[in-house]
């Protein structure tokens, strides 16, 4: 008895080769996937300003990049004992204030130049939900430990992860009509926001992303079933790590 489920894994019509120069954004998935290429030296350029789990700090990050709007004091803030922005994950944090924004500001101009050249755009969602700052309601990519009187948090809707995505894609297409998109959703499950709420949240990823690929020309943007391969080909828990959340090193 064959106690799998094998997925076809559809041809993508501009194939990744070792001429190819690769950028992976988004959740842990896209550095786990960007260990690998960078194992088998394959180009590859990964998360920049971090893991960013959900579309909209995305795409706040890629209009940022493609439009060369540079950070501020004001897009930073001090909390113990260190300088953070809410754009940026909490590895990029410096105690020194002048250092900080020059180095994200350093990482605009690398990420403008690389975007020009990419052949290939990796991108994975790992969660709908999303935390908004409660003094302006803007939606921040990391919440560096602050207090959770500071937010609000709410589930993103379907539409506004289309529109997220869709202005992700065009800005990127601003600098490089040619770059070819792959998309993916993050199979690790986010059990801390609930079983069937981690299920709500990748429903709407996948209803946002697969509304908008029925409308790409071939060979533009394809999805790689990442999240059905470990839902069920990979369903056993020896598939799974310690956490049984994250997929083992053979999976």
């Amino acid at each position: 008895m064959n106690f799998r489920t094998p997925i076809s894994i559809p041809r993508n019509l501009k194939p990744i080769d070792y001429n190819s120069k690769i950028v992976s954004l988004g959740s842990c998935f896209a550095v786990n996937m960007a260990e690998k290429f960078e194992y088998y030296k394959f180009q590859n350029s990964v998360n920049p300003f971090g893991i960013i789990f959900n579309p909209v700090s995305i795409e706040k990050l890629i209009y940022r990049i493609v439009n060369q709007v540079f950070f501020t004091e004001k897009d930073i803030f001090f909390h113990n004992e260190r300088f953070h922005s809410y754009e940026v994950h909490s590895d990029l944090s410096a105690t020194n204030k002048k250092e900080f924004l020059d180095h994200l500001n350093e990482i605009v101009l690398l990420m403008h130049q690389q975007l020009k050249e990419v052949s290939h755009i990796l991108i994975t969602y790992g969660t709908s939900w999303v935390y908004s700052d409660t003094t302006n309601n803007t939606i921040v990519a990391n919440c560096h430990k602050m207090p959770q009187s500071h937010f609000d948090k709410h589930i993103l809707s379907v539409a506004s992860i289309e529109v997220a995505i869709q202005n992700t894609v065009n800005a990127i297409r601003q600098l490089n009509p040619n770059c070819a998109f792959v998309f993916t959703i993050s199979p690790v499950r986010h059990v801390k926001d609930g079983f069937v709420e981690n299920q709500r949240s990748k429903a709407h990823l996948i209803a946002a992303l697969h509304n908008l690929l029925s409308s790409y020309q071939l060979g533009v943007a394809s999805y790689f079933p990442a999240y059905e391969i470990m839902m069920d080909e990979l369903r056993d828990y020896r598939f799974y790590g310690n956490d049984l959340l994250h997929p083992s090193e053979m999976a």
